[in-house]
């Protein structure tokens, strides 16, 4: 109870110090508002020119490496802000425009270029499809000037960028491309050749192979069988020609053994000598031979007088037996007839048997090449397997290659994404800097502070006793009453000049800073409003 009873004696303390001397804090804080207003009309003057641009993206995007879909908007503004206020466009900008005379004429273009770098501020708004490009400086003509020369740029060089970017995409492209296809083209040659080679040992062969080679097989079998009906007719035919060897060699026999003229007498025809009549009788049995058998008994009496007729003449009857053997032999058609099939047969079993062997070794090869067929699938798959990855590269690269001639084009047409000046640059009516509510706020505060530290210095500075307490504590001697001072007429007349001077003071004083103010705000040397001549995004 006692401590709240203390601090509230030293707040009353205080407070009657101020209140004591607030003539002198009034005094200081105008004297801060005057101070602060000579410094925001007397210190060098600030111009902010801003120019908005937007980024419009392309209508037409041939694909996803179009650099409008791989960078951000803000990306690509960071990438074009370092390009645009590189040393070389800005020494171009400051020579072409004639900026900083007198800066250039007392430092190095560097530390020029450095300075108006810091006057460049480049930021995206929130949105991220527009942002502000801002230029600060002492002359608003320059200003405006510089920020729409800047902006220019920026669209020039975003330009200028986008497109070497595309010829440099495709020309990689196409490089790799190049470089693609002639492995591509070599891994071809070689599975080319290779399937060339060994074409009917293939994998995708072996089904065409296998029912080939079953096909065959039944051939063979089927000509096997035919050669064995062949060789077992001309077994049948060789006996069958024995036979009727033999039985013609037996009538010859017994047609000699019979001897005699009689049949031949019978048969002769006036003034017919033994040789035309054997003429006339061999003529005969084969005109017989051709309506009946040799075994017709016709045919038999005349072959018996052929014979009998050619076993005339004395010594030539018995070296012409055999002869007439041979004769008969040769002169029988059934025996003609069994001897031209035997040889028919024979030529049947040769040509079968040929094309049998041709039939062997074409099965022996189909065999050949299904045994070798598993084999070359693992060969083929070796090679197709590395091929399959190439062409998919060799595929990827020729869709990013057209893909990046088309944004070459676009780019060349200027009908990719691209940024656009939406609000140029105006002349700056007012400053920006100096910031009159900054300055003036710490002019107040620097006045409030001085004239408050000058009343409490003077306060403690003042050895006279002003309370009751104080006399008490210093002294140790209690105090049994105090008098109030008693002004006199002239006294309380003198005091209340005095505050009426210093009140007509202090209202002449609002007075003129408050005209100044007005007036300086109204001829553009400060301003009132928050935030105006700032960048507002």
């Amino acid at each position: 109870m006692v401590m709240d009873l203390k601090q509230s004696q030293q707040v009353r303390k205080y407070i009657d110090i101020i209140l004591r001397r607030k003539a002198l804090i009034i005094a200081f804080l105008l004297l801060g508002v005057a101070v602060g207003l000579f410094l925001t009309v007397t210190m060098p003057k600030q111009y902010r020119a801003t120019a908005l641009l937007s980024f419009q993206e392309q209508k037409i995007n041939p694909a996803k490496m179009s650099p409008d879909i791989q960078s951000k908007i803000r990306d690509m503004v960071s990438t074009l802000t370092q390009i645009v206020t590189s040393r070389t466009n800005l020494e171009k900008l400051i020579t072409d425009l004639k900026l900083y005379r007198a800066e250039r004429n007392k430092l190095p273009m560097e530390d020029v270029i450095d300075s108006m770098r810091k006057h460049i501020e480049i930021k995206p708004s929130s949105r991220g499809d527009t942002f502000h490009i801002s230029f600060e400086g002492s002359v608003p003509e320059e200003v405006v000037k510089v920020a729409n020369s800047l902006a220019a740029k920026f669209i020039e060089e975003n330009i200028k960028y986008r497109e070497e970017r595309a010829t440099e995409t495709s020309a990689y492209t196409k490089n790799e491309l190049q470089m693609a296809k002639v492995v591509l083209d070599k891994k071809e040659d070689a599975m080319r050749a290779y399937k060339l080679k060994n074409y009917n040992e293939m994998a995708e062969q072996r089904e065409g192979n296998l029912t080939r080679l079953n096909s065959l097989q039944q051939q063979y079998q089927g000509q096997q069988t035919s050669t064995q009906d062949l060789e077992r007719t001309k077994v049948m035919l060789q006996e069958q020609i024995t036979a009727r060897k033999n039985a013609l060699t037996a009538v010859n026999v017994s047609v000699n053994a019979e001897g005699g003229k009689e049949g031949i007498k019978g048969n002769v025809e006036p003034g017919e000598s033994e040789a035309q009549q054997l003429e006339r009788m061999k003529k005969l049995y084969a005109s017989l031979l051709i309506k009946y058998t040799d075994k017709h008994p016709e045919a038999i009496r005349i072959h018996r007088i052929i014979e009998k007729l050619e076993q005339s003449g004395g010594s030539q009857h018995t070296g012409s037996v055999a002869g007439r053997k041979g004769d008969s032999l040769a002169m029988d058609p059934i025996l003609s007839q069994l001897t031209m099939q035997m040889k028919k047969i024979e030529i049947d079993i040769d040509s079968l048997n040929k094309e049998r062997q041709r039939t062997k070794d074409l099965i022996k090869k189909y065999e050949e090449w299904v045994a070798e067929a598993p084999n070359r699938e693992a060969e083929w798959s070796m090679l197709t397997r590395e091929y399959s990855e190439y062409k998919k590269h060799y595929d990827f690269l020729v869709a990013q290659d057209l893909q990046a001639d088309s944004i070459v084009h676009l780019e060349q047409k200027q009908k990719g994404s691209q940024f656009k000046i939406e609000d140029s640059a105006r002349v700056p009516e007012k400053p920006f800097r100096p910031d009159f509510y900054k300055i003036m706020g710490m002019a107040l505060a620097s006045g409030l502070l001085l004239g408050f530290g000058l009343a409490l210095g003077e306060a403690f500075l003042d050895s006279s006793f002003k309370d009751v307490d104080d006399i008490e504590t210093s002294l140790g001697l209690s105090v049994i009453c105090s008098i109030p001072y008693i002004y006199t007429e002239k006294e309380n007349y003198r005091e209340k000049m005095k505050s009426f001077a210093w009140t007509i003071a202090f209202v002449v004083c609002v007075i003129v800073l408050g005209v100044a103010i007005l007036y300086f705000w109204k001829h553009g040397q400060i301003i009132l409003k928050l935030g105006q001549g700032k960048l507002d995004v």
